[in-house]
């Protein structure tokens, strides 16, 4: 499980052995079944969660009920509620495990103690701090500018693996369509193949 963790940090900054080990002291293991939650709504976030294995997903539930896809973390990818980790307050998304799941979580305490007896780590974080900023205001853009048919399409070329997995009702959530229009767009595009 750290293997795929160190992975993901060492693409970004370099770690010696020693601060390997540090690191590994500040996390908890954690297994999820499909379906089971790792965080609800009104809830305090707890953990900032590291995907070892599996996916899974983060939204909310509006008035009438519709689920909003906020984003979807795979293998190699960090999930949490990050407002009501950072905050205490209570978390406005749910996260559940659309596979079975295997997680490294950390508590906002350890959080900052691992920044601070590892000091890398504030670099490491900070980047994907940054990086997760740049993908919702790209997300937005696209929102804003571009067709159901050409949101798929970025979806897909961006993450092709990724599709596969998704049930379609949560991709047309996370693209804010209805289900038949993201079906009608997927004969379109096989039909002009």
């Amino acid at each position: 499980m750290f293997e795929v963790l160190f992975s993901h940090i060492l693409d970004k900054v370099s770690l010696t052995v020693e601060e390997m080990d540090i690191i590994k002291s500040f996390f908890s293991h954690k297994v999820l079944r499909k379906r089971q939650y790792l965080l609800q709504e009104g809830d305090v976030c707890k953990y900032m969660s590291f995907v070892g294995k599996g996916l899974l997903r983060s939204y909310n539930i509006d008035e009438k009920g519709d689920e909003h896809m906020i984003v979807f973390a795979w293998e190699g990818w960090w999930i949490s509620d990050i407002s009501s980790f950072s905050s205490g307050e209570k978390a406005v998304f749910n996260i559940d495990a659309i596979e079975d799941s295997e997680l490294l979580m950390i508590t906002p305490a350890d959080f900052e103690a691992l920044t601070l007896k590892v000091p890398i780590m504030d670099r490491y974080f900070r980047i994907l701090f940054q990086n997760s900023l740049v993908t919702k205001e790209r997300r937005l853009m696209s929102s804003i500018t571009h067709t159901a048919e050409e949101k798929y399409t970025q979806l897909a070329e961006r993450n092709p693996e990724i599709i596969q997995r998704i049930p379609q009702n949560l991709i047309a959530s996370y693209l804010g369509l209805a289900p038949e229009t993201l079906s009608r767009i997927k004969k379109n595009l096989a039909s002009r193949k």
